[in-house]
């Protein structure tokens, strides 16, 4: 392992619900009844006792349950400077179950002039993810840090959301992103970080025909928008070193129990999977929007596969008969040999968490590890 990129066959996509006392803690906060030290302070307590609750469920990897985090993508994205919040993007409003409506949109990332990193961004975080393995005797698992992709910068305000003083084109503006993910890439694996996942939910919006006209009113072609996001991933992770594994999370949007995108990846997979240069994808799979598992076969078959089998939007537990038989039925279009298993999503995107119980997730969770050993012989 010293020498590889690590890859395991149970694995999570990061966050995880928030305890209550952390709930309480953000709260008094926010009535500047507590410091922000000592909001930090309960964060890393909160952080120490998921990491003593992943080990003991005999995850091989752990993360901090994005515990710091309001939103999944906010708290990295505005450490940037040059970067501030924007209305939100009606177009892209989230879906309950049957479709309905739910009034939640994501923010728009507003440019507002040219983009640096000044600061560290996960320093802090990894530090105390790693910190909290090794008190947890977690010699085994691996500390993983989630990161949003760069689509996320652009994607719901496109070209008029970029201040054109800053970038009178896009490509200054790509090339200073690239440039800051790759400072802190290197900069987390000087700290010893062997495992980034970036979370992409904005290329899942490329599978309905009402976002590709969005671009196409503002006069972009879709096509070529998804490819430039490809490009950009593959340049910012380029520089990683060998022994640091690189994945992508293509999600269909998870707030709240609700979703943002539907439908099988056939639509986008020819543009990503053969091309993005990440080693391992993590994939969902738990419901009728995921649609088949043919556009595996795009996969070059040197990348990893994590099926994303196991909901985290409701806590009934999944069959794992049923489970193993879908394994079976992925491993007709990608080698299962070079797959892995997982929840689709995180239990928490935004602070509130999806409506599952505790003890809900922690079975889901033992579910995954359960699965990978029945069909692997170890995690």
């Amino acid at each position: 392992m010293a020498g590889e990129r690590p890859f395991f066959r149970a694995d999570h996509v990061g966050s995880l619900l928030r305890p209550r006392a952390l709930h309480e803690t953000r709260a008094r906060f926010a009535k500047g009844e507590i410091t922000r030290a000592q909001l930090r302070a309960a964060e890393d307590e909160a952080i120490r006792d998921a990491v003593r609750m992943q080990e003991e469920i005999g995850l091989p990897v752990v993360t901090d349950g994005e515990f710091r985090r309001a939103v999944w993508w906010s708290d990295f994205i505005f450490k940037i400077a040059g970067t501030a919040m924007g209305g939100p993007d009606a177009s892209a409003a989230f879906k309950a179950a049957g479709g309905a409506d739910t009034g939640y949109a994501p923010k728009i990332v507003l440019t507002t002039e040219k983009l640096r990193r000044t600061v560290p961004i996960m320093e802090y975080d990894y530090r105390t993810l790693a910190a909290a393995a090794k008190a947890a005797g977690a010699a085994h698992a691996l500390p993983k840090v989630t990161i949003p992709s760069p689509s996320r910068i652009h994607f719901h305000g496109g070209r008029d959301a970029v201040d054109r003083k800053a970038y009178p084109d896009l490509d200054g503006f790509w090339a200073d992103i690239v440039a800051i993910y790759r400072v802190e890439i290197a900069a987390l694996e000087a700290l010893g970080c062997r495992y980034i996942q970036i979370d992409d939910p904005v290329m899942s919006y490329f599978l309905q025909e009402p976002m590709r006209e969005k671009l196409r009113a503002r006069g972009e072609d879709a096509d070529a928008t998804l490819a430039t996001y490809v490009r950009v991933i593959n340049e910012m992770i380029a520089a990683r070193r060998p022994t640091t594994t690189t994945a992508i999370h293509i999600c269909r949007g998870n707030a709240r129990n609700a979703w943002a995108a539907a439908g099988g990846y056939g639509k986008i997979a020819e543009i990503i999977f053969p091309h993005l240069a990440v080693d391992t994808y993590l994939l969902e799979y738990d419901d009728e929007r995921s649609g088949d598992f043919v556009p595996l076969q795009l996969i070059p078959r040197d990348k990893k596969v994590v099926l994303g089998l196991v909901t985290t939007k409701h806590g009934t537990l999944e069959s794992l008969d049923l489970l193993k038989r879908r394994l079976d039925d992925a491993a007709r279009h990608f080698p299962l040999a070079n797959c892995a298993v997982s929840p689709q999503c995180g239990f928490a995107s935004t602070v509130e968490g999806n409506d599952i119980e505790y003890q809900g997730q922690v079975a889901k969770l033992r579910l995954v590890v359960e699965l990978a050993r029945q069909a692997w012989g170890s995690v």
